[in-house]
């Protein structure tokens, strides 16, 4: 058994961990990253790009196809399964060989690739027999993808949200459970790359909107793409030798048996906490067994142990981890120094079509900071201008307003074009701009933005700040 004393040890090299030990690393030497799983990061391996790339392809796929409302036919366009996989996974493997090579450039007396459990809050038991004394820990280990009961007995046919990328081909047929940010992207993907896609939910919830009138024009739009059942009833599952049969209600409301190559579960993910031992700490934990810990300082209580990343939950998107690890780096290094960081505006989008964004406060958020003190402003991306050019008129904005003040507070949209308009009001948000300084900003003619222009003058004219918008104004040009 080999001994290490180090300042701050590390537990996960994904983006949290390898954040983490950057800061960290900028005030000591004396730093151990220890990972006993597979490198690569969550993002790069088995989320944000893999799934891009799958989304890209769709994308593909679909525009040839509707590409007759321009005068432009496509007399065939023919999905290859396989090719689509194999792109998939040779370039996933390229953004993965980035992170392996940054992972690769740390000295080696500073990683150990093996698991960590806590014999107290200062030291740690390595799986390959070495021990750990450190003055600080970081916990950045992560999650894994949750299986629901409901699919605990299926087995060779049971797909989840890391394995999902690993098929050789494209299925022909897939049942998905949880039409989350996940379920919903891989949902579309898949259904447009001719796959019999069925997307089961259980709550009525879709993509995590809060806002009821944006989940119900969401969910309206891609129930008539797809098949969409955001309330299913769902009663037997069962694996067979050619596929997985399942009894559900269908949307007629007639009981139905239907058997399919795959089922996905993509009902959300669970922590990495189990193995970690943490009873044997003095840290206090919720029903999820996740440390209670402060979220500007990403400390967990008062101890010596700091969370980020994944793994607890908080804002599970890799440019938070990546936030996350450096306050948790940078303070497990000057410990008991522990500081405030920057948390930046929150910021979701899906990047499905349309894509859907939330940022800043949901509504439910703004009606308990407000108390009825708030206006909603709103616009239909129907008869956006933009919008119809590229015949992607489909989807609305809500935008909301603190009364008095007229601080912009946040918004969601399902729409054209989202994951840019979404920056723009996070930039707003975090400046903490009032609506009246956000249209004092430029708006170009003729771009999908001016979709939020119109939603924000509507929100400043609830707001009892500016005029009452005018209908069919010319002032910006036509269908702006």
């Amino acid at each position: 058994m080999k001994t290490h004393k180090v300042d701050v040890a590390i537990l996960g090299a994904g983006t949290a961990g390898l954040g983490a030990y950057r800061a960290a690393s900028k005030q000591t030497e004396k730093i151990l990253l220890i990972d006993g799983g597979t490198l690569g990061t969550t993002c790069a391996r088995v989320g944000c790009m893999p799934s891009k790339l799958l989304i890209a392809a769709a994308d593909s796929a679909y525009r040839s196809r509707h590409s007759t409302i321009f005068g432009v036919t496509n007399t065939a366009t023919i999905i290859d399964g396989k090719a689509v996989m194999a792109r998939v996974q040779r370039e996933r493997d390229r953004f993965v060989g980035f992170v392996l090579r940054s992972i690769e450039g740390i000295p080696e007396a500073r990683k150990i690739y093996a698991n960590a459990e806590f014999l107290d809050n200062n030291t740690l038991q390595l799986s390959n027999g070495d021990r750990v004394f450190a003055k600080t820990v970081v916990i950045a280990t992560g999650s894994r993808p949750k299986i629901p009961d409901l699919l605990r007995g299926l087995r060779k046919r049971l797909l989840d949200t890391n394995s999902i990328f690993e098929l050789a081909d494209l299925p022909k047929s897939i049942a998905i459970f949880g039409p989350g940010v996940i379920g919903l992207e891989l949902g579309q993907a898949l259904s447009r790359l001719d796959v019999e896609v069925k997307l089961f939910g259980l709550s009525g919830n879709i993509a995590g909107l809060k806002d009821p009138a944006v989940k119900k024009y969401a969910l309206q739009y891609f129930a008539n793409e797809f098949y969409l059942d955001a309330e299913a009833k769902v009663d037997a599952v069962q694996e067979l030798d050619e596929g997985v049969k399942i009894r559900f209600l269908d949307r007629e409301g007639k009981w139905v048996e239907k058997i399919f190559e795959y089922v996905l579960a993509a009902t959300g993910r669970a922590p990495n906490l189990d193995a970690l031992k943490l009873a044997k700490t003095d840290l206090k934990t919720d029903e999820r067994g996740v440390p209670e810990f402060n979220p500007f300082t990403m400390q967990c209580g008062d101890a010596n142990i700091f969370i980020a990343g994944d793994v607890n939950g908080d804002r599970p998107l890799l440019h938070e981890a990546s936030d996350e690890g450096h306050i948790a780096g940078g303070n497990a290094a000057r410990f008991p120094d522990a500081r405030a960081g920057l948390r930046r505006a929150p910021l979701s989008i899906v990047f499905s079509d349309p894509q859907i964004a939330s940022v800043g406060l949901n509504l439910t958020q703004v009606k308990l900071r407000c108390n009825q003190c708030y206006a909603i402003g709103e616009v239909s991306f129907e008869d956006q201008g933009r919008a119809r050019v590229m015949a992607e008129n489909k989807g609305l904005l809500r935008v909301y307003g603190e009364q008095g003040s007229g601080l912009f507070l946040g918004a969601e949209m399902v729409g054209p074009r989202a994951e840019h308009i979404a920056h723009l009001l996070a930039w707003a948000t975090q400046q903490h701009m009032t609506v009246a300084q956000m249209l004092d900003m430029p708006f170009y003619h003729p771009v999908v933005e001016e979709g939020l222009r119109t939603a924000l003058r509507d929100l400043n004219a609830k707001l009892r700040i500016g005029p009452e918008i005018v209908k069919d104004c010319m002032e910006s040009g036509p269908g702006a």
